[in-house]
């Protein structure tokens, strides 16, 4: 099986470039759970980068937001 390398992407509600932030298996797991409720609520959340960084997210400024595969390439937004 091929090295996963996961990220969280999030697209800010005034545009421009989505912010890529790589994190470890397991908090990606977590953050896939609860992505819904964050938006959909306006929460703030802390987020584990895989470099142990702590962010802190506000997402009342996110539009969408995912979590992504970023060892895969020449893919297509919606298609596997």
């Amino acid at each position: 099986m091929a090295e996963t390398r996961p990220a969280l992407v999030l697209h800010l509600a005034t545009g421009g470039e989505p912010l890529v932030f790589a994190v470890t298996g397991e908090e990606a797991e977590d953050l896939a759970k609860k992505l819904h409720l964050l938006l959909e609520h306006g929460s703030v959340e802390t987020v584990r980068t895989k470099e142990d960084t702590a962010v802190v997210v506000n997402f009342a400024h996110v539009a969408a937001a995912y979590i992504e595969d970023l060892q895969r390439k020449g893919k297509v937004f919606g298609l596997h």
